[in-house]
């Protein structure tokens, strides 16, 4: 793979791992109810999902995961019941509010590594991303080097991106925006969080 090709692959990536869904909604959901901090663990623990799927990937484990579909629906249920607990604290959230009131801080019960970490590892289509990656563009026979040359690469740009979306919905802005509007933000998360939990349901894997 040439250097322009690579960098091609990395701009895909980086706007696939931007893309609204599970993990970015999970990370901004904590940054802006739970400070800095929050985020960013939040971000590590998606990132520690993902980095386990591309060495799963790496080491052919995906593709032999993907021939076994329970796992994979498995996994699809996991994530959506996961996903709906999550749109379940954001609604009892928003319910408590009053109107114009601050809202708390909130934690969501896990530690915030965790959440990223299982909403990452429990999304089906993780596994067929770092699958797609790694079956497409790495040929039979590819050295070491080459392997780890583009697990290291796309590790890189996903820690960027999850770790700057919590950077960004931490900052002071959004934060306040947040705190003027947190019970309709609380309401618009359980949505979301709901909606995703129906589209892992109802996708069509493979």
């Amino acid at each position: 793979m040439t250097g322009a090709e690579l960098a091609l692959v990395l701009t895909a990536w980086a706007v696939a791992a931007a893309s609204p869904g599970p993990a970015t909604l999970t990370i901004a959901s904590a940054a802006m109810g739970e400070g800095r901090r929050q985020g960013v663990l939040t971000g590590l623990g998606v990132l520690g999902g993902s980095a386990a799927w591309g060495l799963a990937a790496m080491g052919g484990m995906s593709a032999l995961m993907l021939s076994q579909g329970w796992i994979v629906e498995a996994l699809r249920y996991a994530g959506a019941a996961y996903l709906g607990w999550l749109a379940l604290k954001s609604l009892r959230a928003a319910l408590r509010a009053s109107a114009g009131a601050m809202p708390a801080p909130r934690r969501r019960g896990l530690p915030p590594v965790w959440r990223g970490f299982l909403v990452h590892l429990t999304n089906p289509k993780a596994i067929f991303s770092w699958g797609a990656v790694f079956a497409v563009l790495v040929p039979p026979g590819a050295p070491m080097a080459d392997l780890l040359t583009l697990y290291l690469s796309l590790g890189a740009v996903s820690g960027a991106v999850f770790l700057g979306y919590g950077v960004l919905f931490s900052t002071d802005r959004v934060v306040a925006g947040y705190r003027r509007a947190g019970r309709w933000l609380d309401a618009a998360f359980a949505v979301l969080f709901g909606a995703a939990a129906v589209k892992i349901l109802t996708a069509r894997l493979g």
